[in-house]
């Protein structure tokens, strides 16, 4: 059966030519999302609110940005001081970037806790890893942007990583520059690529909601759908939860943005570039320090850039490695502790990522980057074979009424 369409003539005729209407409402307001969704599901919808509002800002940044090594810093001051609600514009643009990795590291280990990497939601998963890896390098590369201290030295000793690839490190770091070392040709290919990977973003956040929307969401049981009673058109009940989390949202950012502007950013980054003068400790945004603190846990150059990248690449097999056939930490008890131990590991990792690459603060990065790999290599393969999971619900809209009427009973007596 067809979606419905409103009678109007315009709508109409466009709709014969092109069904855009009767799209919007089958995937906007018709789609049948299960009914047990709890505010965790909210998180993926803001991550697209902030993504539309980081490509609003930027492009408005960009039209008085000027990319040259010489004028990058001062351009940057200018649009501060003197374009009209710049600084606004700045500040929205930088914190923005902050929470766009909060809600989707929210988003990710909501994902880790429920199980929604599981088959056969595996595409949807790994668009979601690319759309990570997107960010990461969209961010760097914008860090970069403002030609302060901590962007110069960043870019050097993240592109000098690559030297580390056996036969083609040198060559292929050279490409990156433009040149010999960091300078105006690095500056243009980063401001390039920090502009047009947003956009290439958009495209992947497509791929990632047409694959959710072709298997349909998880859900807090993690069970299947099995009738029309386990679901609930996706508006107003959903769109109302992502109106007031994507409010809460705006209100901490705004919050940042007028009364916090500098607290994530570093003091140094607001002195110009200088290349005869390094800081006395590099480092780079919050967002990636626990990866960094996994680069520098090892002590071989080469070994710290395979753990790094190792790090993220890892979550591409997960769904593999996680050998159970539940998905839901609800129940799986062990599991669900564990859970909690991952998640106090990779905050623990992100600490020693700010933290001077000595004395205890190495111990401790070795000995968190050794579990975060032993929870999805050692941990999660075995516990799948091993744990006694708790009974699974017949159906959705069962739990729903089960609970409905233990709540009345409780009531009652």
């Amino acid at each position: 059966m067809s979606t419905p369409v409103p009678q109007n003539k315009v709508v109409q005729w466009i709709e014969y030519r092109l069904p855009v209407f009767s799209w919007a409402i089958a995937h906007g307001v018709d789609y049948p999302a299960p009914r047990n969704l709890n505010y965790w599901w909210t998180f993926g919808s803001m991550a697209m609110i902030m993504l539309v509002a980081q490509i609003v800002t930027g492009v408005l940044l960009s039209m008085h940005y000027t990319a040259h090594v010489d004028h990058a810093f001062d351009s940057v001051e200018h649009i501060m001081r003197d374009v009209e609600w710049g600084w606004l514009l700045r500040y929205a643009h930088a914190n923005g970037a902050s929470m766009f990795f909060v809600v989707v590291y929210v988003h990710i280990f909501r994902a880790l806790y429920y199980g929604s990497y599981k088959a056969p939601r595996e595409i949807l998963w790994w668009f979601g890893i690319m759309l990570l890896l997107l960010m990461m390098a969209t961010a760097f590369l914008g860090y970069v942007l403002p030609w302060g201290q901590m962007s110069f030295w960043g870019a050097t000793v993240i592109t000098n990583l690559f030297s580390a690839i056996p036969w083609i490190g040198g060559d292929l770091v050279v490409w990156l520059w433009g040149g010999f070392s960091v300078d105006n040709p690095t500056l243009n290919r980063f401001f390039s690529l920090h502009y047009l990977l947003p956009f290439v973003m958009c495209g992947m956040v497509f791929l990632h909601l047409w694959a959710l929307h072709h298997r349909k969401s998880n859900n807090p049981l993690g069970i299947d759908i099995k009738s029309p009673k386990d679901t609930m058109p996706f508006s107003p009940y959903c769109t109302t939860k992502d109106l007031f989390t994507g409010t809460v949202m705006l209100f901490v950012l705004f919050v940042f943005v007028f009364y916090l502007p500098n607290t994530l950013g570093e003091a140094v980054n607001y002195e110009k570039a200088n290349p005869l003068q390094t800081p006395a400790h590099i480092v780079p945004e919050w967002y990636f320090l626990p990866f960094y603190a996994i680069l520098r846990s090892v002590p071989d150059k080469l070994g710290g850039v395979i753990a790094m990248a190792a790090a993220i690449l890892i979550l591409f097999v997960l769904p593999w490695l996680d050998t159970s056939k539940v998905r839901s930490a609800r129940f799986r008890p062990i599991y669900k502790q564990l859970f909690w131990v991952f998640l106090a590991d990779c905050v623990v990792l992100g600490w020693i990522g700010a933290m001077p690459a000595e004395g205890v603060y190495i111990v401790i990065g070795r000995i968190c980057t050794i579990y975060y790999f032993a929870h999805f290599i050692l941990i999660m393969p075995l516990l799948g074979r091993f744990e006694k999971t708790l009974p699974l619900p017949e159906s959705i809209h069962q739990s729903i009424l089960d609970k409905s009427l233990k709540s009345k009973t409780g009531n009652i007596s």
